[in-house]
């Protein structure tokens, strides 16, 4: 359904990204940002369905910064090495700066919202803390958004967490609830990554669900 683009970072850094597009004119653009596994087929599926409700969507290679073309599967050694650069390879402001190519790009189409899984969850509330041409983010269990509270989304934000996660404690939960009681958090009886029909943890019904109330969300911001 959709086609490898490039994408010019503002230091000059071309990277690829998974763009599709609607049948009829977009109601709006989705950034969609990728787990530690790369924008692998799952990936992939996620901007397809986008467009099929209605959205440009784009989801950037963020680790082509370290190495091109990484699709990892999600067996232990693939987690690791996923984790690995994510956590310690990538640079941050450049990261940042990836998907604000992005947002530009898209925003062409429309008003621009962000979805992000795992990482990506992550990802996405540091765009609602940071990124200019944003209008609202839904992030899916983001791990390590329990370290970064001290910066404050700027945009309408939605959290999703699985309350059997084991890598996103019902404790951190309970925080960034705490932390931000303007801010919508959702909790499924799921476990982490409960989103990805590729995972042993995929929970159709939480998924479903997820999506739902983000399409709703979306609906609301990018009209």
């Amino acid at each position: 359904m959709g086609e490898i683009i490039k994408i010019k970072s503002g230091d000059g850094f071309v990277l690829d990204a998974y763009m599709a597009q609607p049948e009829n004119a977009p109601k709006g653009a989705i950034l969609v940002i990728q787990e530690v596994f790369g924008v692998n087929e799952h990936i992939r599926s996620v901007v397809d369905g986008y467009a099929r409700d209605g959205y440009v969507a784009i989801a950037p290679a963020l680790f082509d910064r370290v190495e091109a073309g990484i699709e990892l599967g999600y067996g232990p050694d693939d987690m690791g090495k996923g984790v690995g650069i994510a956590f310690s390879k990538l640079k941050m402001p450049e990261t940042l700066a990836d998907l604000s190519a992005v947002i530009t790009q898209l925003s062409e189409y429309g008003k621009v919202g962000v979805v992000g899984y795992c990482f990506g969850g992550l990802l996405t509330y540091l765009s609602a803390c940071n990124l200019e041409g944003v209008a609202c983010c839904s992030g899916y269990y983001g791990g390590g958004i329990v370290n970064v509270l001290d910066q404050k989304p700027k945009v309408p934000l939605i959290l999703h967490f699985g309350e059997l996660d084991a890598h996103i404690p019902m404790d951190q939960v309970d925080k960034i609830k705490s932390a931000l009681p303007e801010v919508p958090v959702y909790v499924y009886n799921a476990d982490h990554g409960f989103n990805c029909d590729m995972r042993d943890s995929y929970n159709k019904e939480a998924s479903t669900e997820a999506l739902k109330t983000t399409l709703e969300f979306f609906a609301t911001h990018l009209s």
